[in-house]
Formats: structure tokens, sequence, C-alpha cells
């Protein structure tokens, strides 16, 4: 069968509530998928960029935990599928179609939703977590789901065994069938002929319809946490034995393959970092697999005064800057700077994320510290400097990291 046909039988759930309460205060006021990203990007623009680059063109984002502005960037944002074509991104929050609640699990968030799949009737379901950095080629996975004969197949990341335990774990055969599937187990299991790697269960799942509604159906009846990890899978493995593996592919081209799921605010901080740094690991400057997202009309970054009076030079070194920035006067170095930031002269700001509209005042400093929306740094402020006076302020995580909620006054 033709690659066009299957993508065309094929249905994408997006799964975009979590509340991602490991990244507060940056989900104070959104949800995990749409906490910004390398300046210009939400979380979940990877996740669908990955579909419309796999030519994957109907979908629908499953919402949940304050989903406004998830909504507001995906209804500017996505709004370029054609209905004339049969494509279509639809979001849909919960609806109580099972009973008096929100969804109590992965696997009870496509439960309560069962009736899009009766609508839409496909041959089978891709399911996708909103909230992970990566490339892939989603077509690549479901050909090979089709080929293989599977009920359920699984993307599978390739990860050192002495941290795979934080992840779902898949024992597998030579032909990657998945002989026993282990969430989060204290001694993960290596990839055969490869004691040093583990093989983890990367959140990208293909479905057959039939074998999804029977699973989850069976599932919502069970005293259960519903989580397709913990589960819908182990249970398929048991009872079936036609679950297989998929290597992961990386499509972002480099040496190490790069999939990362940014549950902490030290470790959205170090991917950010990455970004900034001379090779990094994650490719944004790749026109062969373009990351959309919304993009409001902006004029270009600027940087303005080259010296005259003593130290007020407008620069920024190894940086992101991102539309409608204006360093003015300021240094900035190893940041990544999101739209209209303002960078006033003779501040400083180092080894720093800022969220659209941060404004940091006259000789103020700034180093390593995360800036959600709107807030002002005062002129002469320091943050970053002092531990002590940071924790009475702000959130400051065991490595040091400040972090400033969105339109939080600073004083």
């Amino acid at each position: 069968m033709k690659i066009a046909s299957l993508l065309q039988e094929t249905l994408t759930l997006v799964l975009a509530g979590g509340q991602g309460e490991r990244l507060y205060p940056l989900t104070r006021e959104r949800a995990k998928p749409a906490v910004p990203f390398a300046g210009k990007y939400r979380i979940i623009d990877f996740t669908l960029s990955n579909c419309v680059n796999s030519g994957l063109k109907r979908i629908y984002v499953l919402t949940q935990y304050k989903s406004h502005s998830l909504d507001r960037h995906l209804k500017l944002g996505w709004n370029i599928f054609s209905s004339a074509l049969g494509e279509f991104l639809f979001t849909i929050p919960p609806q109580m179609r099972t009973g008096n609640r929100w969804y109590q699990g992965t696997a009870d968030a496509v439960f309560q939703n069962i009736f899009a799949l009766q609508d839409e009737k496909p041959a089978r379901v891709l399911l996708l977590s909103g909230d992970h950095i990566y490339k892939m080629d989603y077509s690549e996975m479901i050909e090979a789901h089709v080929r293989a004969g599977a009920i359920a197949t699984v993307a599978a990341c390739e990860w050192p065994v002495a941290e795979a335990s934080r992840f779902g774990v898949m024992g597998v055969d030579g032909s990657y069938r998945i002989l026993d599937f282990q969430e989060k187990p204290a001694s993960p299991k290596p990839i055969p002929g490869r004691e040093d790697l583990a093989l983890v269960n990367m959140g990208v799942y293909v479905f057959e319809t039939a074998a999804l509604v029977k699973a989850i159906s069976e599932d919502a009846r069970r005293d259960t946490p519903h989580d397709f990890g913990r589960n819908i899978l182990p249970e398929l493995v048991r009872s079936t034995g036609a679950v297989f593996a998929h290597p992961f592919h990386d499509e972002n081209c480099k040496d190490v393959k790069y999939w990362r799921d940014i549950g902490t605010l030290d470790s959205f901080y170090e991917a950010s970092m990455d970004l900034v740094s001379v090779d990094p690991q994650f490719n944004l400057y790749d026109f062969h697999w373009p990351i959309r997202s919304f993009q409001e009309p902006r004029p270009p970054a600027k940087l303005v005064f080259a010296g005259g009076e003593e130290n007020r030079t407008g620069i920024a070194l190894d940086s992101l800057l991102s539309n409608g920035v204006i360093v003015s006067g300021g240094r900035v170095e190893r940041s990544v700077l999101s739209p209209d930031v303002r960078i006033h002269s003779y501040s400083r700001v180092e080894d720093s994320i800022l969220f659209d509209g941060v404004d940091v005042g006259r000789h103020a400093q700034v180093r390593r510290a995360i800036i959600d929306k709107d807030v002002t740094i005062p002129a002469h402020c320091r943050i970053g400097y002092d531990p002590e006076e940071d924790a009475r302020r702000f959130t400051v995580t065991e490595s040091g990291l400040v972090v400033i909620s969105k339109g939080e006054i600073v004083g």
C-alpha cells in the first residue's frame, strides 16, 4: 500500500493536557505544551511540525489544564490546514462524555474521546505527547507498523542503562517484537548485545483502531492509573504478542540522537542553553525539517549604540535574538531573548532566558535566570547574584537557577 494512503487512513491524537508541575512557575498560567522554547516557539510546535513534515494532517489535540494560552497559539499559528482536502487540527477539551470527571490518565483521555474515533473511522491511530522536543518522521513508523502486522508499535530510543529507569523500558527479540514492557524499572533490561544501552519508550504510539478501542475500554472498567505505559502496553504485550518497537530515526541529523522531555526547570534551562552554543545538539537551522510556529508581525531584532558614552554599547554574543528585540546599549551573552524583549543601556544579561516582553532596566544585571513574560527588571536591580535574596523573592532551583513568574512585580 502506498504511504499516502496509509497516512490518509491514520488519525493523529496529541495529548496536550499536561500540568507540568515540575516546570512551575512557568506552568502557573499555561499547560506544559504551551511553554515557550527557543525564543519564538512553544513546546508543542515540535510535535506538530513533525506531523506536518511527515504528511499527517488530520489531528486532534486533547487539552485540559489551563488551555487558554495553548488554544490561542494553535488558533493563530496552526490554522494552515485545508478542510477541502480533508485536513484539520481541532482541539478537544474534557467534555464529561463518560462521567463527571477530568482525564484520569493518558489512556482515559483517549477513552473519553472515543467518539472522535467513531466519527473519523481511521484504520489506525497515531498517539503523541505534546511536550517533547525531537524530530521524527512518523510516516516511517506507520509504514513499519503495517508491514509487521502489529496491533501496536512503540517508538523506542536507545538510552544509557544507568539513566533508563526514569522511562518505560522494553525488552525485544531480534525482530523488535516487544517481549516485556516495564515502567520505570529499578534494573532496566539492556538491548541484546548492547549491555550499556536500553530501549526506552518515547511516548509515540501507533495502534490499530479496533485494538486501541478494546484495550482502553477494558482498562476503563478496572481500577488502574489508566496509563498507556503502565497499563495498556504491558497488557497488550502479555496478551497478544503483536506489539513491536520501532527504533527512533532522528531527523535532526547529528551524531547523537536528540529526544528530550524537558520536564524540570533545570532540564528546560539546559536544553535552551544548548541552542546558543556554536554547534548545538538540536539543529533549528534545518530547512529540510522546518519547525513551524505562530509569528506575530514584528520588526527585525536591533542592536543600537556602538560606544561613545562609557560602556554604552549594544552587543549580543552567543545568543538567540527573536523579532522585535532591542538591545539598546546593554550587553547580552549566552542568552535566549524572545520577541519584544528590551535591554536598556549599561545593563547586562548572561546565561539567561527571557520570555516575551521582558524589560531590563538601565544598569540592571541578570545572570542564570528564566524570566517569564511581561516582567520588568528595574534599573540597578541584580538577579542571580545573591542566592539568599533571590530565594526570598523568587523560585530558585537546587542548581541556583532563578525563575521569575509571568507578570511578577520585581521591586
